[in-house]
């Protein structure tokens, strides 16, 4: 398989990028770590050579970087160096490792996988061609947007980056297509329900976590001409769903499901080849779980949620993920995440904490109306900002442990 840039535009210092880290002996099956703002050109370099790439996540805590870096034992950490021009590198084809993504950022300490180009190129086909140019709204140190902007190229797309998530300057993005997850979804809608008027955005890829009813029909009602795509996946498996045309989560052809007591396993030629622990690949085999729970409607695959963010609360085991896809619907509520906090009686107490300016009242009665009772949450507590993965999604883990040692930034909701 040739590298990402054989179908798509050169990215015009990506040559360049290679001839650099040639120069420092880096070559087919080298790892690399990128700690520079400009990632693409170094991770298209880094394909040309055959090389496989880590991106550091800024957010990481010296600890979870130490970890991390000891797992993925790179070659060469390229730190703050512009990637310079250069002519053109006869790129390295063939099966090789071309990604290291690192997965748990909204549930646990990061973990190293391994990737090949065919795995990506394959995922590239399934989800097939979008219109351009592609916004990209948030860092390449999320595999969600590096994705997306990888996919851009191999369309033969242009590609508009932005360094963090604004949803005022993506409304005003002249960019075809679009790839988010569902609370930036609910914030570009707000801003576009606010101003009115035309949009050029004509795709939104949705990806990273349950979407719920309501924001699909908001989504119609605000941008009636454009094509809402929304794929479930994992760093582990890469695409394992898409739905089109509300139809419901289908099973990208040749990825092969089997549901356990309720628990997704997956078989797929498009998942990672294994892990990385201290330097050395631990291979992946046969079938494999991220701990998913899902069941079967109609032919369609629907996700509860992570075993992991279900809470047990009173003997019943509430999905987090399905309260909040509901409680985004309420208005002022920017986003939301579900967690359990102790209970003497009920084991824990079903949780919400809001991101936004929402009122006791309207958040009621979107549970009431979309939750059983059971599912409804008994505490309910506001705050300015959630904890949030690089990918823009709520950072499950993280809010938890604040919430626990008492330093989340949030209060009561009354």
């Amino acid at each position: 398989m040739a590298p990402i840039t054989g179908g798509a535009p050169p990215c015009a210092r990506a040559h360049g990028a290679a001839r650099w880290l040639a120069g420092r002996g880096i070559r087919a099956g080298s790892r690399v770590a990128l700690d520079v703002p400009d990632v693409l050109p170094w991770f298209l370099g880094a394909d040309l050579l055959g090389a496989a790439t880590l991106v550091i996540e800024p957010s990481w805590t010296s600890r979870e970087r130490a970890a991390v870096l000891a797992d993925a034992a790179p070659d060469l950490v390229v730190t703050g160096v512009t990637a310079p021009p250069g002519d053109p590198v006869e790129p390295v084809g063939g099966e090789t490792f071309f990604y290291l993504p690192t997965t748990s950022g909204s549930s646990g300490s990061p973990k190293v996988l391994v990737r090949t180009r065919d795995s990506w190129l394959r995922s590239f086909d399934a989800l097939g061609p979008l219109p351009g140019p592609v916004l990209i709204p948030g860092p390449l140190s999320s595999s969600l947007f590096l994705f997306g902007a990888l996919h851009g190229l191999w369309c033969g797309r242009d590609i508009v980056s932005l360094p963090r998530w604004d949803p005022e300057v993506a409304a005003r993005a002249e960019a075809a297509t679009v790839h988010l997850v569902p609370a930036m979804l609910s914030a570009l809608l707000s801003v576009l329900e606010r101003r009115g008027g035309p949009c050029a955005l004509r795709t939104v890829v949705c990806g990273g976590a349950h979407l719920g009813d309501d924001v699909r029909a908001r989504f119609a009602r605000v941008l009636p001409d454009a094509e809402l795509i929304e794929y479930y996946g994992s760093a582990e498996h890469s695409l394992i769903a898409i739905r089109r045309d509300g139809t419901g989560l289908r099973p990208v052809p040749g990825v092969d499901l089997d549901v356990r007591d309720g628990v997704l396993w997956v078989r797929s030629p498009l998942a990672h080849s294994g892990r990385l622990r201290d330097g050395r690949l631990v291979p992946a085999t046969g079938w494999s779980t991220v701990g998913d729970l899902v069941s079967w409607s109609a032919g369609a695959l629907v996700v509860r949620g992570r075993a992991g963010s279900v809470v047990s609360s009173g003997g019943k085991l509430v999905p987090a993920e399905e309260v909040e896809a509901v409680l985004r619907s309420a208005p002022g509520v920017d986003d939301v995440l579900v967690t359990g906090t102790p209970h003497p009686r009920l084991g824990e107490l079903v949780t919400a904490i809001v991101e936004g300016e929402p009122t006791l009242r309207e958040l009621r009665a979107a549970a009431r109306a979309g939750l059983a009772p059971a599912d409804r949450p008994r505490r309910w507590l506001v705050t300015k900002e959630l904890p949030r993965t690089s990918s823009g999604k709520p950072a499950r883990a993280a809010a938890a442990a604040q919430l626990a040692a008492g330093t989340l930034a949030a209060e009561p909701l009354t």
